[in-house]
């Protein structure tokens, strides 16, 4: 059998906005500040800090700046995981997800208690039950903390944020499980709107703390939201985070290479529009990017094996494969209704035989005419491998810059590519060839 001739890639760097937070526990400070004259409160009370399953950038700092504060008020603040049914659909599991993210006692300064048992709260006018966590609806207050960022399964006014936190998060596998089925019937924003009002109307919220982040992944902006201010603010964040979110920098390509996915990265493991892949029920099809073949070759640590959103994907490798705790994907991908993201790709041996085999099922294409894309997670798009079909695109583009010359495809032993890692944060700079 003839060997498969490989593309050679190009590694580029792409120009985005740069904005950036230079003191994020400060800044959290002054807002705190700011608002804590309208705040009810009274020494000794307990304060259910509620906390993503989202690998945050500077997480622990933020948490630790928000426990500070209100330890600064005489509060007793503690974390809740605020996950749905992420962390393997367990209490256990849920409080491993925050420890994996750096959310410490030793970290932030407070403890995690973590829970299943829910609160109903009453039913919004479509008559959905509206659940939030015990642990926080026993508490004097609650404390919002979550990153601002488009969502991976519908479009809205505001998607993945504080409105969501409220609901799908405090709502914990039941409540996730009923809004997630409510969403099939009335749409995905109603129904986190709707639940969100009515656990402002019903919760003691002491605030929000909400982040978003530039394409480098940085925390470009961060926002003190009072409990009336959450809505209205939450949708400002998010039109600036669009403004500012990453994405690749082409439109269309025969193939993707995602080297990793996770469930801190996204709810699907990976940004479903950024490849421009959704296929579900009721949300449209990104209009680009334009891809034919997606390649997912490993799952994360943090994970833990949940690799709910890997059936987006034509094509997995083994070593992904084996790390699938199918318990915890099904839990996943059954509450969130999502039932396409959990049905299980393509396995092949390794990332050569993978990108061989899709190399094959793209059509009648020279070799060096098929366009490959290559990213380490859709999180981190600041440094991008292309394959040489896109370099009269690449030349003839003010955004992008090339850091690394066309190059062979490398495997390890195994059929691996070498891990990807950033140049500049290997090398301290951005050299043109590596030998």
């Amino acid at each position: 059998m003839q060997a498969i001739k490989f593309p050679k890639m190009i590694r580029v760097k792409q120009k985005f906005n740069n904005q950036r937070v230079s003191n994020i526990s400060h800044q959290i400070t002054q807002q705190i500040k700011a608002l804590s004259p309208n705040m009810s409160i009274m020494p000794g009370q307990t304060v259910a800090v509620a906390c993503s399953s989202r690998g945050l950038t500077d997480y622990p700092e933020i948490v630790k700046a928000v426990v500070d504060n209100l330890k600064k008020m005489k509060l007793k603040p503690f974390l809740v995981p605020a996950m749905g049914s992420h962390g393997a659909g367990t209490a256990a599991g849920q409080e491993r997800v925050l420890l994996h993210l750096g959310l410490t006692q030793k970290a932030v300064g407070a403890k995690i208690m973590s829970s299943l048992d829910v609160v109903e709260l009453g039913k919004t006018s479509e008559g959905i039950p509206v659940m939030v966590d015990k642990l926080a609806f026993e508490a004097d207050h609650i404390v919002l903390i979550n990153r601002i960022k488009k969502h991976t399964d519908f479009m809205g006014e505001f998607e993945s944020g504080l409105m969501k936190l409220m609901v799908i998060g405090l709502g914990k596998i039941a409540g996730a499980g009923i809004y997630h089925q409510a969403m099939m019937s009335f749409g995905s924003s109603n129904v986190i709107a709707a639940g969100a009002r009515h656990v402002l109307s019903k919760c003691n919220i002491l605030f929000g703390v909400a982040t978003i982040e530039n394409g480098y992944g940085d925390v470009a902006d961060v926002g003190v939201f009072s409990p009336d201010e959450i809505e209205i603010k939450e949708k400002n964040f998010f039109k600036r985070s669009m403004e500012i979110s990453p994405k690749l920098p082409v439109d269309e390509a025969d193939i993707i290479l995602i080297d990793e996915i996770g469930k801190e990265i996204s709810g699907a493991g990976f940004d479903t529009r950024v490849v421009g892949r959704i296929r579900l029920p009721g949300t449209p099809e990104p209009k680009k990017p334009s891809i034919k073949r997606i390649i997912i070759s490993d799952i994360t640590k943090i994970s833990e094996g949940n690799a709910c959103g890997f059936g987006l994907a034509d094509i997995i490798t083994r070593r992904l494969g084996d790390k699938v705790d199918q318990t915890s994907t099904d839990t996943n991908t059954i509450v969130s209704m999502a039932l396409e993201m959990g049905k299980t790709p393509l396995i092949m041996p390794n990332d050569k035989e993978a990108l061989a085999l899709a190399m094959r099922c793209i059509g009648f294409v020279p070799t060096n005419q098929i366009k490959i894309i290559r990213i380490k997670n859709t999180l981190c798009l600041s440094e991008v491998d292309l394959s040489q079909a896109y370099t009269t695109l690449i030349n003839d583009s003010s955004n992008l810059e090339i850091i690394l010359q066309a190059r062979d495809m490398l495997f390890d032993t195994n059929g691996y590519f070498p891990e990807f890692f950033s140049i500049k944060e290997k090398y301290g700079t951005y050299p043109i060839k590596i030998e």
